[in-house]
């Protein structure tokens, strides 16, 4: 019943992993009280006689927006989050110092201008909305962008030439064409009369000729709704309705499906049905290896399908990581005279989420919680810009937690990446920073 000299030997190794597991994890706690240690001696050693009670004065949340933080002694920190549709200009934080002043500049929120891009064509004027914009178009143009020009059917000027001619007389015609057309122009007392035949409009360089008016442009969105139920031509003097094969144009304007639409109207909800039927039994292609990714990389399950991703530990001069787990790069230790080392972050932890479209929003994404408290204080922060704040902000459920959230639905499919820091801060020295990657994969689907 003795072991043999193999077992002894795996048995040996095994318990010669968890002392140096041991080892090293009494090694960076030495290092965290050393480090906490320095920091106190330092304090000790400027430590200057502070009034009592003393405190910052107070700060209000801006207008549209909220304030994170009660505290206004000195050393402590409150954080500044703008509403849904508004961005933040100035500090996001600011800490009270020794001076009993606020760092930093008071923020305030200022509303996405859906205008800067300049949508309004043709002398229209932009009016801001939340999320939306308004045009006010000039005199003879209309459409959501001010991009049609106003049907003008006839028109009249002063011909001085003429002088005071009691006769009418008509004039010369235009070059004629598929949409191009002549209009019928008469002068009456020194004043020329210029018409078109219907579908047809006064062009804005020629007086005398008609244009043709394209009526599936200028009259896409009319009060009584779009002229044609699927697609609309536009011919020469007037417009057609066309259907997908299959269907047929009714009434003008409507598609009625024959035999062979309706039978590929039915093939088309079975495979709805059977796409239903796959998110109803989940099928997971990682779990099932029904998959093409490779020993180095991971599968992460998405609705409809499965992507691979590869963590590949960060390359950061001054510091060097090591993956300790499928999704976690850690930090070697650094030596004690490396500044540049220590200010580098601790770990990077990775996660993917798989995510389908237009979610509604707000809605918590993901959750950072730190394992102890080294510090006096935690600092959640959302780094980077663009898309991922247009949908994400940073929030702080407790003292030690920090949550990801979704603040405006996002159409898939697209791939996101929030990165998010936490600090720990002891008298607003850093002790260690952790950043976490959250890559959404969110699909073209939704529920």
């Amino acid at each position: 019943d003795c072991p043999n000299r193999q077992e002894i030997l795996g048995t040996l190794k095994q318990v010669q992993k968890l002392l140096s597991a041991h080892e090293a994890s009494c090694l960076q706690s030495l290092r965290n009280l050393r480090k906490k240690i320095n920091s106190l001696q330092s304090t000790a050693g400027k430590q200057i006689a502070k009034p009592v009670n003393s405190t910052c004065p107070k700060l209000d949340a801006p207008i549209n927006g909220r304030k994170l933080g009660k505290s206004h002694s000195i050393g402590h920190e409150v954080h500044f989050l703008c509403d849904h549709g508004y961005e933040i200009v100035g500090s996001e934080s600011r800490v009270c110092q020794e001076s009993l002043t606020w760092t930093g500049q008071h923020p305030t929120c200022r509303d996405f201008s859906e205008c800067s891009s300049s949508p309004c064509l043709n002398g229209g004027t932009c009016v801001d909305k939340v999320n939306k914009f308004l045009c006010v178009c000039a005199k003879g143009w209309a459409g959501e962008t001010c991009q049609s020009p106003v049907p003008t059917f006839f028109i009249t000027r002063t011909n001085t030439s003429a002088g005071s001619a009691s006769a009418a007389s008509t004039l010369p015609a235009a070059t004629a064409g598929l949409h191009v057309r002549p209009s019928r122009c008469t002068i009456v007392q020194g004043t020329t009369h210029c018409t078109c035949e219907q579908g047809y409009t006064i062009s804005g360089r020629d007086s005398y000729s008609c244009t043709d008016i394209d009526e599936c442009e200028v009259f896409h969105n009319g009060p009584a709704g779009k002229l044609c139920l699927h697609k609309c031509i536009n011919t020469a003097g007037g417009y057609r309705c066309s259907c997908p094969a299959g269907y047929n144009v009714t009434n003008g304007r409507s598609c009625k499906d024959t035999e062979q639409a309706k039978r590929d109207k039915y093939i088309k909800m079975g495979q709805k049905r059977q796409k239903m039927k796959h998110f109803e039994r989940n099928i997971d292609e990682c779990a099932t290896r029904q998959n093409n990714c490779t020993k180095d990389q991971m599968c992460v399950n998405t609705y409809g399908g499965f992507q691979c991703v590869q963590v590949d530990c960060p390359k950061i001069p001054h510091a060097t990581y090591v993956k300790t787990s499928p999704t976690r790069c850690e930090r070697n230790p650094c030596p004690l005279d490396n500044r540049a080392c220590s200010q580098t972050p601790n770990f990077f932890s990775y996660h993917y989420l798989a995510v389908v479209s237009n979610l509604s929003a707000p809605r918590v994404m993901f959750r950072i919680l730190a394992q102890r408290k080294l510090g006096d204080m935690l600092r959640f922060t959302l780094l980077g810009g663009g898309q991922v704040r247009r949908h994400f902000t940073v929030q702080r459920s407790d003292h030690q937690t920090g949550q990801l959230m979704l603040v405006s639905p996002v159409q898939g499919p697209i791939t996101l990446e929030a990165e998010v820091e936490m600090s720990e801060l002891e008298k607003r020295v850093q002790l260690g920073r952790y950043l976490t990657k959250i890559t959404m994969f969110v699909s073209q689907y939704e529920f």
